[in-house]
């Protein structure tokens, strides 16, 4: 399963499909999920602690390095499905319209090359 060949209701079914096989419904209350995604998430970050920003855009270039964090941030997106399966949230329908709010936030004539 590949990016182009998979949707997003497939991937939050396969998550899903983990938690039931599990029995860990019980355990996956919101409070929980939303630590889990912050917990994952400073794993992420570890992984570009103290090293500077060119390093970490070359990063890609060492596949050991690079499965690491692909494995962080898996456990990133899985955690924010589950959340998503908890709270009944349509992801791409949220995605969606939080760009639209982020359009309006920072139009892209104003903040061409820029963050502030």
């Amino acid at each position: 399963m590949h990016d182009l060949e998979t949707t997003v209701a497939q991937l939050r079914s396969e998550v899903a499909s983990f938690v039931e096989k599990r029995q860990w419904q019980a355990f996956h209350s919101p409070k929980n999920l939303a630590m889990s995604v912050a917990i994952e998430a400073a794993e992420l970050m570890e992984h570009f602690q103290w090293i500077d920003t060119d390093v970490s855009r070359d990063i890609c270039k060492d596949p050991k390095k690079l499965q690491e964090i692909s494995h962080e941030l898996a456990d990133v997106v899985c955690y924010a499905l589950a959340l998503a399966n908890t709270l009944k949230i349509d992801l791409s329908e949220t995605v969606l319209k939080k760009l639209e709010l982020n359009k309006q936030k920072y139009p892209a004539d104003k903040f061409l090359g820029r963050f502030e």
